[in-house]
């Protein structure tokens, strides 16, 4: 019987060996999980960063968007009684393009020299269109 003791001797060396080198490998593979979710905490922990700038920025975009509506429409208004006032008034129209952008709720007093400068009126977006017949 001593061979078949020595055959079980060597599957039993066999055997721990494997298992030696199978606790090894999982070993291995604790540290690459241990790794990967430090990375993923890391790259939460930026996502959660981008958000909210994300949301900062997108908060930032809408009050700059109505600010350009409001002044385009502004400028319209402007416009559009500037256009008024240069036909009523004949090719220049000065101090009565200013004085229909006064009547329309201009909040600048007309430029006294005669000279009509239309960055110094603001139109308010809610004025009534019917101020010029």
């Amino acid at each position: 019987m001593s061979g078949a003791g020595e055959a079980l001797q060597g599957y039993n060396a066999a055997l721990l060996e494997g298992l030696a080198e199978l606790r090894a490998r999982r070993d291995e593979l604790s540290g690459r999980i241990r790794e990967e979710e430090a990375e993923r905490g890391r790259l939460q922990g930026r996502i959660a960063a981008l958000t909210e700038r994300l949301a900062r920025s997108s908060e930032r975009l809408a009050r700059h968007l109505a600010a350009r509506r409001q002044l385009d429409a502004s400028i319209a208004e402007s416009e559009a009684a500037y256009g008024k006032a240069a036909l009523r008034g004949g090719a220049a129209p000065s101090l009565q393009a200013a004085k229909v952008l006064s009547a329309a709720g201009a909040v600048r007093a007309p430029v006294p020299c005669g000279e009509w400068d239309p960055m110094a009126f603001k139109v308010p977006s809610s004025s009534n269109n019917s101020v010029i017949p």
